[in-house]
C-alpha cells in the first residue's frame, strides 16, 4: 500500500504566458509528473475551475494518457459556485470524466463549501449526488473542501455522516488564525472520524518565501531543509491527515517537496519549538494573507490580476530599496497587461468567493496607494 502523504495540486502549474493561466507548459509539466511518479507518489488534485478550466484536460494528457490507471489516484471537484440545477451536476461530472480521460475518480469533492454554497448543496441535493456516484463506482471516496467556521463544519458532517473525508486549509500560520481557524476545523473533522486532506500547507507560497530573519531561524537549526519543507511537514504531522497537497510550479519546487516527503518524518517537539520562533517573525511581515488561489480573478469584471498585485505588495513591503524598485517595475509592467488596482469598482464579487475572507477592494486600494507613494518618493 502506498502511504506517501504528498499530493500534486494542479492549481499552480507552470504556464508559458503568465497573463494566461490556461497556457499550461505541458513539456515542463510532463517532466514534473514523471519525477513525482518515479518517486512513488500517486495523488493528483484537480478542480473544474483551476487554470480557467485547463487543468483537468492537462491531467488527461500528462497522466491518464501516459500511465496505467492503477498507478495513480485522481481527485477533482464539483463547482458549487456555478450550479443552477440538479441536472447540471451530472453533466459537469461526465464532462470531468471526459476531460480527465478516466472512467472513475478515486476521490470526488464538492468544491469550496461555505455558508453560501452549502445552501446551494442543500437545494440541489448535492450530498446525495455524492452518494449516488459512489454507489455507481464512478467515485471511490467522496468528500468536500471547506472554507468556513468550525460550527458549520460540525453541522455539515452531522447532517452528512457518510462522506469519507474533508479537505481543509491547514498551515502553521492559519492554525490559530481567527478567520481560518484551522486547528478548530481539524478538531471537528477528527471528532467525526473523518480523514483529512490538507490544502494550502504553504499558504500559496507565502511560507516558502518567509522573511529573512524567520528563514535564518529555520536554516540555523537545519541548513538542509527549505522553509517550504517546514510548512508541509507541519501539516502532514497532524492527526488524521492522509494527504497534503502542494501546488508546484516548477521542477525545483517538486524536487524539494519529494526530497523530504519521500521518507516523511513528523515534526519533533524540538522542531516545533524552533518553528514557533519563526512564526513570530513571519507574522510581523505579511501584509496581505492571500494564497493566490485565483478564485477572485474568475469573478472580477475589470480583469484585475488580484493575486499578482498582492504578492508584489507583500514582497515590496519586506524588500530593500533595490528590491523595492524591482517590485515597482513589475507592478508597472502588470498594469500594462491587466486591470489596475484602482480600476476596482467595489462590486465585491471577488470578496464573496474568497476562501480567506479578505477585504479585497480595501487591500487593492492599499496596494495602489503603497506603490504610488513609493513612486512619488523616487520621482
Amino acid at each position: 500500500m502506498n502511504n506517501k502523504k504528498l499530493g500534486f495540486g494542479f492549481m499552480r502549474l507552470p504556464v508559458t504566458d503568465p497573463a494566461n493561466q490556461a497556457s499550461i507548459d505541458m513539456d515542463q509539466l510532463n517532466k514534473m509528473v514523471d519525477v513525482f511518479m518515479a518517486k512513488g507518489f500517486r495523488y493528483f488534485d484537480l478542480a473544474y475551475f483551476y487554470h480557467f478550466g485547463a487543468c483537468e484536460k492537462a491531467f488527461g494528457e500528462t497522466v491518464a494518457k501516459r500511465y496505467p490507471r492503477e498507478q495513480f489516484d485522481v481527485a477533482t471537484k464539483m463547482p458549487l459556485a456555478i450550479l443552477q440545477s440538479k441536472e447540471q451536476q451530472e453533466q459537469i461530472f461526465q464532462e470531468q470524466l471526459t476531460r480527465c480521460g478516466v472512467s472513475h475518480f478515486d476521490y470526488y469533492l464538492l468544491h469550496s463549501v461555505d455558508v453560501k454554497t452549502y445552501k446551494t448543496a442543500r437545494k440541489l441535493d448535492s450530498f446525495n449526488f455524492l452518494r449516488r456516484i459512489k454507489e455507481s463506482g464512478k467515485a471511490k471516496k467522496t468528500g468536500f473542501s471547506f472554507h468556513d467556521t468550525p460550527d458549520l463544519l460540525d453541522e455539515i458532517l452531522t447532517e452528512n455522516p457518510y462522506v469519507d473525508f474533508v479537505q481543509l486549509q491547514i498551515n502553521y500560520l492559519d492554525w490559530d488564525d481567527i478567520a481560518i481557524q484551522s486547528e478548530k476545523c481539524h478538531a471537528v473533522a477528527k471528532k467525526h472520524g473523518k480523514a483529512i486532506v490538507v490544502m494550502e500547507p504553504v499558504k500559496g507560497g507565502a511560507l516558502a518565501n518567509v522573511p529573512k530573519d524567520a528563514e535564518h531561524i529555520l536554516r540555523e537549526y537545519n541548513p538542509t531543509l527549505s522553509p517550504a519543507s517546514w510548512a508541509v511537514r507541519f501539516a502532514a504531522s497532524q492527526e488524521n491527515v492522509f494527504m497534503v497537497l502542494s501546488g508546484m510550479s516548477n521542477l525545483e519546487q517538486l524536487n524539494d517537496n519529494v526530497s523530504y516527503m519521500e521518507d516523511f518524518k513528523p515534526l519533533s517537539g524540538e522542531e516545533q519549538a524552533v518553528l514557533n520562533q519563526a512564526i513570530d517573525k513571519i507574522r510581523e511581515g505579511i501584509k496581505i494573507p492571500c494564497t493566490a488561489c485565483r478564485y477572485c480573478e474568475t469573478h472580477c469584471p475589470k480583469n484585475i490580476a488580484i493575486p499578482e498585485y498582492f504578492t508584489l505588495y507583500n514582497t515590496f513591503e519586506l524588500a530593500t530599496d533595490k528590491d523595492m524598485a524591482i517590485q515597482t517595475g513589475y507592478y508597472l509592467q502588470l498594469q500594462g497587461t491587466r486591470g489596475k488596482p484602482d480600476d476596482c469598482i467595489k462590486c465585491r464579487k471577488c470578496e464573496e468567493i474568497c476562501p480567506q475572507h479578505l477585504k479585497i477592494p480595501e487591500y487593492l486600494q492599499e496596494v495602489s496607494e503603497g506603490f504610488a507613494g513609493a513612486m512619488r518618493l523616487w520621482s
